[in-house]
């Protein structure tokens, strides 16, 4: 495992910002961490990347334990925070050159040269941070954050303030980086997560509430949504007497209909139609999308 998380605690005070969660990142995997502001994202990041210690709890990364190492382990990981604390007043590779040297990096202006193409860095690299836009910005502390190859790479809001053509850019670029290291990333950006990640933590008021694939909380949701169009006249009170359904809404030239309960509506849907002699013309289960799933999850 590239990340272990086993009963951790965090608190400020008398407050617990992270309340005895556990889950694993598998090497190689795309692991998105959602949740509402203030349900204890950035803060799990900064333990697990050695920033601030836990209260409570175990924490390993490539099989050392934060706490006791937490020098071996910030060498493993790549961390872009969430304000990316740059210095503006230097230069794109003077930047990038400052920072190998820190990590140790042998070969420092090849590396620096290779960090800046693998980015898309090359038109700006020439200019002081404090000139690039947001979206080159954000490109400068990823590079910060993988130029010393690291194992495990933590991104916490990493598309936070780009617009629609920035944010698809570095969505790529983060989806390349997947391919060869173990990423964690926060955000709030629902198609950003069923782009790029191969599982989904959702954390709420410092608690994990759900820990799947994307499509497997889609179909586990607890509320089952079913299309329905009628031949025919049919009630809203009509509707609402079908065993199992919850709720009735009427949309366009059809019906949703809801059920919190473990049975397929459409069953009940087509036995209604059938006693009343109706003709169904469309009935279909709504798949659920992902921000409806999280919005769910986490009222």
């Amino acid at each position: 495992m590239s990340i272990e998380v086993k009963n951790l605690f965090k608190y400020y005070g008398d407050q617990a910002a992270v309340k005895d969660i556990s889950f694993n990142v598998k090497d190689g995997e795309i692991v998105g961490f959602l949740g509402p502001n203030g349900a204890g994202k950035s803060t799990t990041m900064k333990v697990i990347t050695g920033y601030i210690s836990a209260s409570e709890g175990d924490v390993k990364v490539c099989g050392l334990p934060v706490s006791v190492d937490s020098l071996n382990t910030r060498q493993l990981i790549g961390y872009l925070p969430e304000n990316n604390p740059l210095y503006l007043d230097m230069y794109v590779k003077e930047y990038l050159a400052f920072v190998a040297n820190i990590y140790k990096v042998s070969e420092v202006k090849d590396r620096v040269s290779d960090m800046i193409k693998k980015v898309g860095l090359e038109v700006e690299q020439n200019k002081k941070i404090g000139a690039l836009s947001k979206g080159y910005r954000q490109r400068v502390g990823l590079a910060q954050a993988i130029i010393h190859d690291p194992k495990v790479l933590i991104l916490d809001e990493p598309t936070s303030g780009l617009d629609p053509n920035q944010l698809v850019e570095i969505r790529e670029l983060i989806r390349s980086i997947g391919k060869e290291k173990t990423v964690m990333l926060s955000t709030h950006i629902m198609q950003e997560v069923e782009a790029i990640c191969d599982r989904i933590v959702i954390i709420k008021r410092g608690e994990i509430v759900a820990d799947d694939k994307a499509g497997n909380l889609q179909h586990t949701a607890n509320v089952q949504t079913v299309y329905v169009e009628f031949e025919g006249n049919v009630t809203k009170n009509q509707l609402n007497k079908i065993v199992g359904v919850s709720k009735v809404e009427k949309v366009a030239e059809g019906w949703l209909l809801e059920t919190k309960q473990d049975i397929d509506l459409r069953k009940s849907i087509a036995q209604f139609a059938n006693q009343n002699n109706v003709l169904t013309l469309t009935l279909r289960k709504e798949e659920k999308t992902l921000e409806e799933v999280f919005k769910e999850l986490t009222k």
